[in-house]
């Protein structure tokens, strides 16, 4: 069963039991939600391919609920620009861009950060965080008060 938390706008957040039909169940709720907004078809995909991803993640990992969170934000540059992680540095990104991009936050109760894990050319798995970092502008991870939330930009065309 799927728990819608909140709609607003181009903002859109629910929580998934940690089910086997949480990644399908996920994947369709993103879909009619990014059409409904009438996001671009690319970006739709990629989106849901990689929300796809980490709630495969999530769900591999912990027995929790898992929160995915869709919201439409400004590319201007602030204060508050999230942190690209790799291993155990973090890199502050410098945005110079303008417009809109999709924000996508996948979130789950287990605190410690995602680690990429190297695959070989017939392993099943494995290729998640590099598909999220390959396919998005940016992306990172951040801990909360009863978890971690991995978040990726896609652009915006227009």
């Amino acid at each position: 069963m799927v728990g819608l938390i909140d709609t607003q706008g181009a903002r859109s957040e629910w929580t998934f039991p940690a089910e086997p039909g949480a990644v399908r169940t996920a994947r369709h709720t993103v879909r009619d939600t990014l059409r409904a907004w009438e996001i671009a078809a690319p970006v739709c995909e990629a989106a849901i391919l990689l929300v796809s991803e980490l709630v495969t993640n999530s769900l591999r990992y912990t027995s929790g609920p898992i929160g995915v969170r869709l919201t439409v934000v400004d590319l201007a540059p602030g204060p508050d620009t999230p942190s690209r992680t790799r291993g155990d540095h973090i890199q502050v990104d410098v945005v110079t861009a303008t417009g809109h991009a999709l924000l996508v936050e996948v979130s789950d109760p287990l605190p410690d950060p995602p680690t990429p894990r190297p695959s070989a050319p017939d392993d099943e798995g494995g290729r998640g965080l590099r598909l999220v970092a390959c396919s998005s502008r940016r992306w990172g991870t951040r801990r909360g008060k009863t978890g971690k939330t991995v978040w990726f930009e896609l652009p915006l065309p227009g």
